[in-house]
């Protein structure tokens, strides 16, 4: 595979990311019914979906930032594991598709990006 193909196929892979956590991110700070009722089950309080929010909000954001890519997939790689620990622990697994797509394409982009950490 040519290095422009990869880069387009990570850049095609960083803007799904930005979409996904940008809409996840949103909904949780919008407070959408079925978001407030997972967080409930989780048993943190409905501050730790604000929290949640604000960090894929942010993480969708700071993807793009020159510099912070590799900083803002790893958070979202940590995000990911908490919410399969959270499916596996209280929530089911019935909701938890995106962990298995979303987490694996961050942390392709943290390792696409990891020059940026030695900075």
């Amino acid at each position: 595979m040519s290095d422009t193909t990869k880069k387009w196929i990570l850049l095609g892979v960083r803007a799904f990311l930005t979409l996904a956590f940008a809409a996840a991110g949103i909904a949780k700070l919008m407070g959408v019914q079925m978001l407030v009722d997972e967080f409930a089950v989780i048993g943190l309080g409905q501050w730790f979906r604000y929290v949640t929010g604000i960090v894929e909000l942010g993480s969708a954001v700071a993807l793009w930032v020159p510099g912070l890519t590799a900083y803002a997939a790893g958070l979202l790689v940590c995000t990911m594991i908490g919410a399969l620990t959270a499916h596996l622990t209280r929530i089911g697994m019935a909701t938890s598709g995106g962990v298995f797509v979303l987490g694996p394409l961050a942390a392709i982009t943290l390792w696409a990006n990891r020059g940026q950490s030695k900075r």
